[in-house]
């Protein structure tokens, strides 16, 4: 297994520029990370200059990046809108076409719709219907260049469409391309799957990367909510060797608080210094707990 940790836990904005994302390279590998979850959005609006002077820095510092979408309305695979639809796929071609740029193969992410849902159309048959018709064409793209898709299963309170394993592994076989696999998060999981190893060895290989974090969205290991040694078994029982990502969100405030609903600080006040030393001893539970079988 590969660990990593998505861009944003350090700051509460989802913006990052280059010379940003430069200084996080170097601090994630510093602390032990394989993995930097970077915006699908911010490689889509990089030019092609600054996405390899990003993939120079990310090669030195022997890290791989994995792409992380949070699609706005304006590209909703399942809309009703035929021209949002075909901004969609659009958008999500350029984006795939990019990440050969940065030597990345993995896009992740509720792409099938926007998030979050504001749940003002929920007919699921026909967002399912419009979603998978628009992946179709998308996954065609992505198995021209190698790239895998993997559709992030979220909880009832964020989209309608994908909430646990069962329906996913459903819905990826009606797309039936050897790019669209799934995306399982132990956040997600804990809200809405009866049992979260038995999801796992239910996706089995349809499970491309895979989120951790605890119930309330800190640092795995920070309050074992969940059941880390069973996750990790789990993963062993399905020969898992791909993306493990955190997904930590602990500070208030700005359009990352915002959106992820963090309405008091969950780091303890915690220094700059601090958050780095939360993170790399998050990473250290994770590698032991999830090398050991049982």
């Amino acid at each position: 297994m590969k660990f990593g940790t998505l861009y944003s836990y350090w700051g509460n904005e989802w913006d990052c520029n280059l010379e940003a994302y430069i200084k996080l390279i170097q601090k994630v590998s510093s602390i032990g990370f394989d993995i930097l979850e970077v915006s699908a959005d911010h490689i889509y609006q990089m030019s092609e200059t600054d996405l390899q002077t990003l993939n120079d820095v990310r090669k030195q510092n022997g890290l791989v990046f994995t792409l992380n979408s949070g699609p706005t309305k304006e590209f909703d695979l399942a809309s009703a809108d035929e021209y949002i639809r075909q901004q969609g796929i659009h958008y999500y071609t350029k984006i795939i076409e990019k990440m050969p740029l940065i030597e990345s193969n993995m896009l992740i992410g509720a792409l099938y719709s926007y998030w979050p849902s504001d749940f003002i159309s929920i007919n699921k048959k026909n967002a399912w219907e419009r979603s998978i018709n628009c992946l179709k064409q998308i996954g065609k793209v992505a198995e021209s260049l190698n790239i895998t898709i993997a559709l992030e299963v979220l909880n009832r309170n964020e989209t309608y469409i994908l909430t646990n394993c069962e329906e996913a592994v459903e819905y990826c076989k009606k797309i039936n391309s050897s790019a669209v696999k799934i995306l399982l998060d132990t956040y997600h999981m804990n809200i809405e799957e009866d049992n979260i190893p038995d999801a796992i060895r239910y996706a089995g290989d349809w499970l491309a990367h895979l989120h951790v974090g605890e119930n309330n969205r800190k640092l795995p290991g920070m309050n074992n909510t969940i059941n880390w040694p069973a996750i990790g078994q789990a993963l062993h029982d399905i020969g898992y060797d791909k993306g493990v990502v955190m997904e930590p969100f602990l500070l208030k405030g700005g359009s990352v608080g915002n959106a992820i609903r963090v309405w008091r600080d969950l780091s303890n006040n915690a220094s700059p210094a601090q958050m780095d030393e939360y993170i790399s001893q998050s990473l250290s539970f994770l590698r032991n707990t999830f090398s050991i079988q049982n």
